[in-house]
Order: structure tokens, then sequence, then C-alpha cells
């Protein structure tokens, strides 16, 4: 199958500093590879400040690559212009409240970002209202103020409105956080079964594990901007290489009553992207750290197989087996 988008050794650097201090560089993405097939969901996770909304705002153009390329339909994405890049990625945004205009109906929202395509008139109101009800949301509520809706029917309007362009991919940043616990099941099924039917690409941003292993097909995990493992969802889940995975594994809350939340593996505090660990960057945090690791960083192991991650010391190699420094 082919690939509908490709990053090749993307790097994103910053220039932090205020005042009359030194400026240093943040360097947010580290060489990112990926490469996405049509049709597939793409789970992102990480910790809070990995690069994840990064790598999101460079597919969705807010911002450029400090180097690297990134290809959309084998053409770098900076070859599409504003409209032609907005007809082939669209954002599904965290917070439903926030990320809707609360002056304009329903049926105005959705229909922006063809009224931004030069597009308008009943063709579009048709389309309009068929896309509501593809979505779940009731035909009365076409003509509603976003007060007046749910958080879950709020979601629904900014999905539609991601998808009245007829985009081929959806960047869906933390899509159900900010809703109750009752609606987020319905949003992912939402989510899962319109993937199905428009053939769409979907890269999945969240912090929150069980919606990651119910929607995606793969998941790639990012560690200090940059992708430490990467394969497919299952093999992910049942047997996770590198520890950093591991411990974002067991650090998810057991599904049964009565049993504790385990310690996240990595004790040490999340690390300065600005003066980063030499070698591996999460050697000071590994519980399998051997002297190898703070001086070198990893290969890509694995690199021309569906499961590739970087480490020396992975989880199938026995502890006695790893030197501790």
């Amino acid at each position: 199958m082919p690939e509908v988008l490709t990053m090749r050794d993307v790097t994103r650097d910053y220039s932090v500093g205020s005042g009359f201090g030194r400026k240093q560089t943040l360097r947010a993405l580290r060489g990112v590879n990926l490469g996405i097939e049509r049709g597939t969901t793409l789970g992102l996770v990480g910790e809070s400040g990995c690069g994840k909304s990064t790598l999101a705002k460079i597919l969705l153009g807010v911002e450029a690559p400090s180097s690297g390329e990134v290809l959309v339909d084998g053409q770098p994405i900076q070859s599409y212009d504003r409209i032609e890049r907005a007809g082939l990625i669209q954002p599904v945004f965290q917070d439903p409240y926030s990320s809707l205009n609360p002056r304009m109906t329903v049926e105005a929202i959705i229909a922006a970002p063809m009224h931004v395509r030069g597009e308008s008139g009943r063709k579009t109101q048709t389309r309009v209202r068929e896309l509501a009800g593809e979505v779940g949301l009731p035909g009365h509520l076409i003509t509603a103020y976003p007060s007046q809706l749910s958080g879950g029917q709020r979601q629904r309007v900014a999905i539609a409105r991601a998808l009245i362009g007829e985009p081929e991919i959806l960047i869906c940043d933390e899509p159900t956080s900010a809703l109750d616990v009752s609606v987020q099941s319905q949003i992912l099924n939402l989510l899962h079964n319109l993937k199905r039917q428009l053939n769409l690409t979907m890269i999945l941003i969240s912090h929150n594990l069980a919606v990651v292993h119910h929607l995606a097909d793969e998941v790639a995990v990012m560690y200090l901007g940059q992708i430490v493992e990467r394969g497919p969802s299952r093999e992910i889940f049942d047997a996770a290489r590198h520890p950093y995975s591991d411990a974002l594994l067991k650090a998810v809350l057991p599904p049964r009553a009565g049993v504790r939340l385990p310690k996240m593996g990595p004790e040490a505090d999340f690390p300065s992207p600005v003066n980063p660990p030499s070698g591996c960057t999460f050697h000071p945090r590994c519980p399998k750290a051997h002297a190898l690791c703070a001086e070198q960083m990893p290969k890509l192991s694995g690199a021309d197989t569906a499961h590739s991650y970087r480490c020396h010391f992975p989880n199938n190699v026995k502890d006695e087996e790893c030197p501790r420094v």
C-alpha cells in the first residue's frame, strides 16, 4: 500500500532565551522519519514536551521544518499552497469548547472551509446537512450555536468541519480528552467508523494509551523529539522493546478495582530539551541503563521491518545480560 505521508530526517529547532541572556537552541524534533500508509491510523504517544504537537504543526503547515522533508502524496508539502494543503490535511483539536466560533451557527461552522475555497450555495448547504447526519448530529441542531451544544456534540461539529473538504489525512490531537468518559467511547467509535467508510489516514496524538489501543493500527513512541519505537499496535502493547515504551504502558491504570496504579519506571525528571543527555537521551531515567547508553546514541534496530526501536539493551534481552552503570 502506498504511503500518503512521508517524513525524512525532519528536525525543528527553536532559539530560546530572553532579556540579555545568551540564546540557546531547543531541538524539538531530532531526525524524525515516518511513513504512513493510506487508510491507516498511526498513534503518536509520549509525555508532554516530547515533540508531538510540533510534528502536528509541521504537517498542518503552521510551522516549517528546520531541515528534512515532508511529502504528501509524493510531493513536498511546501509545493502545495494554503488551500491545497487544507484540502489534504485537516485537524480535529483537543478542546471543542474553544475551537468553534461562538458567533457562528453549526451550519456556518461546518461550511466555513468550503467558503474559504470559494464554494457556497445550495450544493454546499446540502452537503453540510448530509455530513451533520453522518457524524450523528440531529437535524434540528444545524441552526444552533456552540453554546447550545454538549461537549460531545461540539466535537462532532469539529469532525464534520474537518471532513467537509474531503481531506486524505486527519490529525486528531487528543480528540476525547476534554470530554466526559461516557461520551469518549462514542467519539472514538465515530472516528473508527468514518475512517473505514472514507478510507481516511489518521494521526492520533494522545496521552491516553487506551484510546490509542482502540483506534491505532500502528504506534510511534516519541521521547525528547525522537521516535524511539514504532510498530504494529498489537506488538507494541504486547511486547514493547524500548524501556520507555514499557514504562508508559505500565503507567496505565489497571482495569480491576482495588489494584493500585503502578509507578512509572523512569523516576528522574524529564530532561531539558535545550541540554539533552548524551548518548541515549533516555538513559538517566532508564532502569536498564549501561555505561554504553551514556556514550553512544543507539542505532535504529529493525529499520527494514514493521517493528523498529532505538535501544542498546531492549526488553527482549535478559536483565542479567545488561550490566548497570
